[in-house]
């Protein structure tokens, strides 16, 4: 009797014993398995945080062109700077193939400014704000003593360092920078051709006249253009990665928090172009 009980009972003992062990198993395998997701969420997160950090600086200029891949010459017969200037690939393959369409109806499109990094903007902004560089053909920092001013008014045309698109290497100035050149009957064809063709090349005014659609930011500017298919996602970027906190290094930046720079300037184009 004690042996046929023994006999009926070792093999559930067994099945017991080899069951606890299939599911400490299956514990043990869950628990591995739970981190090794945990630490793949890290390293995916370390990634996001490195690829941000190189985006941010990036998006506020802080690079040397020369030194990136995606960037190229403009070539001579395109730029009208007279010194070596760069321009993402994209942008500049579009732009030669625009300016190209625009040759055949007698329309001669140039670029007079393309990339300009954190230093470059920076001097051009400092120039403005010492009186260097006049504005309305006066001295600003003896016209407008007063800083909140002159950082408005220097925000009429020139963008605050950090805060320019043509930190990314999308936008152009084309032909002249100045207001009165698309009055004349030559930048009047040339801005005409732009409303109807450059689309279809990808670009997009920005600083389109204000109203309604567009009631902050920058005064109208017929010369400057965006390609599109780039520039779109570093505005989302920018949206998303940069705050005043990060616009700073020039001179008048203790004015930075008194303006709602990122909203009414970066973001404050033509809505087409957003």
């Amino acid at each position: 009797m004690k042996k046929d009980i023994i006999k009926y009972i070792f093999p559930l003992v067994l099945l017991v014993v080899i069951g606890g062990m299939m599911i400490n198993s299956s514990i043990s395998a869950l628990k591995k398995q739970k981190e090794e997701e945990i630490i793949k969420q890290k390293i995916l997160i370390e990634q996001q945080l490195e690829k941000d950090a190189e985006t941010r600086l990036y998006l506020l200029g802080k690079f040397d062109p020369s030194e990136e891949e995606d960037f190229v010459h403009i070539p001579k017969e395109y730029n009208m700077s007279g010194y070596p200037t760069y321009l993402r690939k994209e942008a500049l393959e579009a732009f030669i193939q625009m300016a190209e369409a625009a040759k055949k109806e007698n329309v001669d499109l140039q670029i007079v400014s393309a990339v300009r990094n954190f230093n470059s903007q920076k001097k051009i902004w400092d120039d403005k704000w010492i009186g260097v560089t006049p504005v309305d053909g006066k001295k600003l920092n003896e016209s407008i003593p007063d800083g909140q001013e002159r950082f408005k008014k220097i925000l009429e045309y020139s963008s605050v360092p950090g805060t320019s698109r043509h930190h990314w290497g999308t936008d152009i100035d084309i032909n002249m920078t100045v207001p009165f050149y698309f009055q004349t009957e030559a930048g009047r064809k040339v801005y005409e051709w732009l409303v109807i063709n450059a689309a279809g090349f990808g670009f997009c005014q920005p600083y389109t006249a204000k109203g309604p659609a567009r009631p902050a930011g920058y005064n109208e500017e017929k010369w400057h253009w965006s390609f599109l298919p780039l520039s779109k996602k570093f505005t989302q970027d920018y949206a998303r990665l940069i705050t005043i906190d990060g616009i700073n290094g020039f001179n008048g930046d203790e004015n930075v928090k008194n303006m709602n720079l990122i909203n009414d300037y970066v973001l404050g184009i033509n809505p087409a172009c957003l």
